[in-house]
C-alpha cells in the first residue's frame, strides 16, 4: 500500500521540465521589456544555464524568439497564433459590439474577464489597449470582476481552496483602506455576492472608482466570464445601481448566447 501511494504522488516523467517551460512563458505576462536569460533565471529561481536551455528550446518551437543583437527573449509567433485561435474559438470577437453598446448606454467602461491564477484577466472591452490588444490583469480579491469569478468557482473547486491558494502567495495586498485583505472577511463578502447575483467594488482597487460586475453563467452555474461596468461614485450611485445592473445583466444574457455552445447555455 505505501508503494502504491508513492506511485500515485509521483509526477509524470518530464513534468518538471514542462512546468518550468510554462513558467518561463508566464514571465512575460506584464508586457514589459525583453528578458535576458539572467532575468528569466532570477524570476524562476533557476540557474542561468537552465533558464537559457529552456528558453532556447522554446525558441526552436516558436514560443519565444531571441533578438540577435541583444540576445534577449520575447514571446514568439506560436504564442500569438494560439492566442488568436483561442480568442476566436471562444467567440470573443463577437463580444466587442455588445460591450460597446453597453458602454454607450451606461456611459461607463465595460469589460469582460476570465480568471487566470490570482488575477481577473480582461479579454474584451475598453480596458484592452488598442496598440497591443492586451487587457488589464486585476487582482481577484479587490475587484468586482474578481469577486464574481471567485463567487462562482469552476466545477470541483470551492472558495476556501481558492483563497488558500491565494494566501499561500503572501498576504492579500491592500490597494486602498477599503480593500478586503482578511480571507475570513472575503469569504463572507463572496457569500453576499453569490446571494445578490452581482459584485460591487466600492473604492477597493483605487480611490474614486466604483464598479459593478455580474457573471456570464453556463448551464452548470459556473461563471465562464465576468462582466463589469466601471464608473465613479458620483455616477454609479446607490440610487442608480439597479439601472446599471439591468443593463449589465441584459448584456450578460446576450454574451451567454454568443460565447457558449447551445448545450451549455443557461
Amino acid at each position: 500500500m505505501p508503494e502504491a501511494a508513492t506511485a500515485v504522488q509521483s509526477p509524470p516523467a518530464g513534468a518538471q521540465a514542462v512546468q518550468r517551460a510554462l513558467g518561463l512563458l508566464h514571465c512575460f505576462h506584464e508586457n514589459g521589456p525583453d528578458l535576458s536569460a539572467s532575468d528569466l533565471a532570477r524570476r524562476m529561481d533557476l540557474s542561468v544555464s537552465t533558464a537559457h536551455r529552456l528558453a532556447r528550446t522554446l525558441v526552436c518551437a516558436g514560443f519565444l524568439e531571441q533578438d540577435e543583437q541583444t540576445a534577449r527573449y520575447r514571446l514568439g509567433p506560436a504564442v500569438a497564433e494560439l492566442g488568436q485561435l483561442t480568442f476566436h474559438q471562444r467567440g470573443l470577437h463577437l463580444a466587442a459590439p455588445e460591450l460597446d453598446l453597453l458602454s454607450r448606454r451606461t456611459g461607463a467602461t465595460a469589460d469582460l474577464a476570465i480568471r487566470s491564477g490570482p488575477h481577473a484577466v480582461i479579454l474584451v472591452g475598453a480596458s484592452v489597449r488598442p496598440d497591443t490588444g492586451l487587457g488589464l490583469r486585476r487582482p481577484l480579491h479587490s475587484t468586482a470582476l474578481g469577486k464574481v469569478l471567485l463567487a462562482w468557482p469552476r466545477p470541483g473547486e470551492c472558495v476556501l481552496s481558492i483563497l488558500s491558494t491565494l494566501s499561500a502567495r503572501g498576504p492579500l495586498q491592500a490597494f486602498t483602506d477599503r480593500t478586503i485583505t482578511e480571507p475570513e472577511r472575503l469569504v463572507g463578502e463572496l457569500a453576499k455576492v453569490r446571494a445578490a447575483g452581482y459584485a460591487l467594488n466600492d473604492g477597493e482597487s483605487a480611490d474614486g472608482v466604483r464598479t459593478v460586475a455580474v457573471p456570464v453563467l453556463d448551464a452548470a452555474g459556473q461563471a465562464r466570464f465576468a462582466l463589469a461596468v466601471r464608473s465613479t461614485p458620483t455616477q454609479l450611485t446607490d440610487g442608480r445601481l439597479d439601472w446599471f445592473l439591468g443593463h449589465a445583466r441584459t448584456c450578460a444574457d446576450a454574451l451567454a448566447v454568443l460565447l457558449l455552445p447551445p448545450d451549455q447555455r443557461p
